[in-house]
C-alpha cells in the first residue's frame, strides 16, 4: 500500500512537471511511476509491486464477473414460481495469512448475491459461508479455493 502511495505521488509529480494535469498526463506518470517502482522494488523491500498491482486489477474484474453472475442467477430463481435454490452452510478451510486476507475474502463472498460469510473460526483456519445453492458443497468450497482465494493470495504474496 506504501508503494501504492508513492505511485500516486508520482504521478501527480509527472503531471505538474509537464504543466497540465489531465487524466492522460496523471495515466502516463503512473505508468512511469510503476516502472521507476519496480525497477527499484529490491531497493524498496518489494520487488513484485506492479505484478500485485496487475493481479489486484484482476481479482476486481473476477470479482466483478461473479457478481454479475450470481446476480443474474439469483434474479431468475426468484422470479421463477418455484424456487430451485437449496441453502446450505458449508465449512471452507483456509490458506491465507493474514487477518486482512480473511476478511478481505469474507467481505468478496458476502458481496456476491447468494453468498453470506457467516463467522471465521477462532484459530482462523475456517471459514464458514451460508449459500443460497449449496447442493454441492465440495463444488461450492472448491470454487471458492480455488477462484478468490487463490487470486488473494497471488495479490497478497
Amino acid at each position: 500500500m506504501r508503494l501504492f502511495a508513492l505511485n500516486m505521488v508520482l504521478a501527480l509529480v509527472w503531471a505538474m512537471a509537464t504543466g497540465v494535469i489531465t487524466m492522460g498526463t496523471l495515466t502516463f506518470g503512473f505508468a512511469i511511476g510503476m516502472l521507476v517502482l519496480h525497477l527499484a522494488g529490491p531497493v524498496l523491500g518489494d520487488d513484485r509491486y506492479a505484478l500485485r498491482f496487475f493481479l489486484a486489477i484482476g481479482l476486481l474484474f473476477f470479482f466483478l464477473k461473479e457478481l454479475v453472475l450470481s446476480s443474474v442467477r439469483v434474479a431468475i430463481d426468484v422470479i421463477k414460481p418455484r424456487l430451485t435454490m437449496r441453502p446450505a452452510v458449508i465449512s471452507v478451510p483456509l490458506e491465507l495469512e493474514s487477518h486482512a486476507q480473511i476478511t478481505l475474502l469474507a467481505n468478496l463472498i458476502s458481496l456476491t448475491p447468494g453468498t453470506l460469510s457467516v463467522d471465521v473460526s477462532d484459530d482462523g483456519s475456517t471459514l464458514f459461508v451460508h449459500a443460497m445453492y449449496g447442493e454441492d458443497a465440495e463444488a461450492l468450497r472448491t470454487g471458492i479455493k480455488a477462484d478468490f482465494e487463490h487470486r488473494i493470495r497471488e495479490v497478497f504474496r
